[in-house]
């Protein structure tokens, strides 16, 4: 049962609001005034708090800054109830943090949609969600009753690229995202060598351009098909129009980006310090990880050795030497152009003690 906190002077609208939400099913704590009501959120937690604004001792605003100032406290949903509408005081307590604001006088219905809006977005942000699209995606269904983003690749027209042609290329301006139904994709630089690295690897089921997009600027890599794929476009303004409507997607993207900025650290770092062992372990493991997603044992991939070097950022001769090695130490095989990843747990090792 969720535990609501209503802070009102006035008794009557204090007891018919109490009376609606515990009918609602919610456990209800009342306060005549504001510091009272913030002795019993310090107290009980509670899991929402309504809040009238022009109150004797301490005002609404005074009972938000006060919340807000508590590690504790600070995330429980406010909402205001007050009979001031001016423009003013709607922008003053939005500004302050508000989550909510009902004018009375109000229906019932409009009382409880807000509160169970506010307590479905509270347990929202409390999921653990994963930092990746497919966690978006589980976000979206929650909030939404939908997969948004997967959404927006349903019913488009597919556009079929062959192996090792380009679906963008670094320097262009972004007008499409873009959906993987079959098929792998990475994305690269090239520097004025002509020498490439990759810098991410892609699998049916994930997105494609939307670092570019949400920056507005340019392609910063070029994505090409590591084999025959199949593959959604979907407008930018599509894209645009989900990221500005709805707050927990842009907050999943905003970690999201996060999260790549500390793994392309972690590629530097390993181009700059590991031993080619090792930069061939991890092109290995990054591949198993990313593309066995049935946990096959033993996993093939077909890979180039020229996509392979450019994935452990080194030359072509020195991953075929390396493979040898490993093929003499029984964790790959190599055939018919395959590599077969034949003891997954010495490959991992070799990735922290080569």
């Amino acid at each position: 049962m969720k535990t609501v906190l209503l802070i009102e002077d006035n008794d009557g609208i204090r007891e018919n609001t109490a009376e609606i939400l515990d009918m609602s099913g919610y456990k209800v704590l009342t306060a005549d005034n504001g510091k009272a009501g913030v002795e019993l959120a310090l107290e009980h937690k509670p899991d929402l708090v309504i809040c009238d604004i022009m109150m004797p001792v301490l005002d609404g605003y005074g009972v938000l800054h006060m919340l807000q100032r508590n590690n504790e406290t600070k995330d429980i949903p406010f909402i205001f109830l007050t009979a001031k509408a001016e423009r003013s005081a709607f922008r003053k307590g939005m500004e302050m943090g508000a989550d909510d604001y009902i004018t009375k006088p109000f229906h019932g219905n409009e009382l409880l949609q807000a509160v169970q809006s506010r307590l479905k977005k509270a347990a929202l942000r409390k999921q653990a969600f994963a930092s990746d699209l497919q966690g978006l995606n589980r976000l979206m269904e929650a909030a939404t009753g939908k997969a948004s983003l997967l959404a927006l690749a349903a019913g488009r027209n597919i556009e079929k690229y062959k192996k090792k042609e380009l679906i963008y290329s670094e320097g262009n301006r972004p007008v499409s995202l873009f959906y993987i139904e079959k098929g792998k994709v990475k994305t690269f630089k090239r520097n004025e060598d002509g020498k490439d690295l990759v810098v991410d690897l892609y699998n049916a089921g994930d997105f494609l351009g939307y670092v570019a997009l949400l920056e507005g600027g340019l392609y910063k890599e070029t994505a090409e098909a590591l084999d025959d794929s199949e593959i959604a476009v979907i407008p930018r303004e599509e894209f645009e129009k989900l990221m500005n409507s709805h707050r927990e997607a842009a907050a999943v993207f905003i970690r999201m980006l996060a999260r790549n900025v500390t793994g392309k650290e972690q590629q530097l770092l390993g181009l700059a310090y590991n031993s080619l062992r090792r930069k061939v372990a991890e092109a290995l493991m990054s591949l198993y990880k990313k593309y066995n997603t049935r946990k096959e044992t033993p996993f093939a991939i077909e890979i180039s050795r020229e996509n392979l070097a450019t994935i452990a950022g080194t030359a072509t001769e020195s991953v075929i030497r390396t493979l040898g090695d490993f093929r003499e130490e029984g964790m790959v095989e190599i055939r018919d152009g395959m590599v077969i990843v034949l003891d997954e747990r010495k490959l991992r090792d070799c990735c922290l003690k080569c």
